[in-house]
């Protein structure tokens, strides 16, 4: 695992699920570590395992879809710890359900939180890690868009999707300054997934068949470790790619 000494990082959707297992890794590689979202009993459980392992961290509360919100977490951010180097868009509301199931509450909901939060986040960071020498962000895209069969994932995947190009389009455009930019499709052991077990046994059963281990990937060890990786300097010529940490169930196209 890379090593984040001295780097500070912001991850949304810090108190649970993938957020989490970023959040612990980041600090055990070595960087302060502020977690942002709606929870706050989550993200203060968070601070609390982070620093009873020697970390520094803060929570932060606020709604991604609130830009008042986004750019107050940014600023308490630069006051504690002097800047950012890295940002995880983690948090969002994902619109499911067949397509003349999924209401435009829902659909605007997906769009609001997802790709307008990442781009108006990405942007607030850019000046500060510009400054800064560069940075990395990592985006949370998904291979549902290369699911065996989409039925109930077009509302989905269409949000996922538009994160995966402004990815691409902020790595192209952000190279110069020093800022990578990746995204990251992960199967992992999150309360989502698991909610979306027991609700669709048939149809997880036929999705674990189709992951090479049998197995999601655990937060900790095999997703948040993996991005701590991304985001050191041994992975600084990778920008612009989309990497499923999925354990080969996906034929994606980075």
């Amino acid at each position: 695992m890379g090593d984040l000494t001295g780097k500070v990082a912001l991850i949304t959707g810090g108190g649970q699920g993938v957020g989490l297992g970023i959040a612990l890794s980041r600090a055990a590689a070595g960087a302060k570590v502020a977690v942002f979202g709606r929870t706050a009993v989550k993200l203060d459980a968070t601070c609390v395992a982070i620093v009873e392992h020697g970390g520094e961290a803060i929570a932060l509360t606020g709604n991604v879809k609130d830009p008042e919100d986004i750019i107050a977490a940014v600023a308490a951010v630069q006051k504690r710890f002097g800047g950012i180097d890295i940002l995880v868009n983690n948090a969002q509301e994902v619109p499911l359900g067949k397509l003349l199931d999924v209401g435009d509450e829902a659909f605007v909901a997906g769009f609001e939180s997802g790709p307008l939060a990442t781009l108006r986040l990405m942007k607030l960071v850019h000046p500060i890690m510009a400054a800064r020498g560069g940075g990395a962000i990592i985006n949370l895209a998904s291979s549902a868009g290369v699911r065996w069969d989409m039925t109930g994932y077009g509302a989905y995947d269409a949000v996922k999707q538009a994160i995966r190009t402004l990815t691409r389009a902020a790595a192209a455009e952000w190279g110069r300054d020093g800022i990578r930019v990746l995204a990251i499709a992960p199967h992992a052991e999150s309360p989502g997934l698991e909610g979306w077990i027991a609700r669709n046994p048939d149809e997880a059963k036929a999705f674990f068949r189709t992951i090479p281990p049998g197995r999601v990937g655990r937060l900790k060890e095999d997703i948040g470790r993996a991005v701590v990786s991304l985001c050191s300097s041994d992975m600084g010529y990778l920008t612009g790619a989309t990497i499923p940490l999925d354990g080969g169930q996906a034929k994606l196209d980075c």
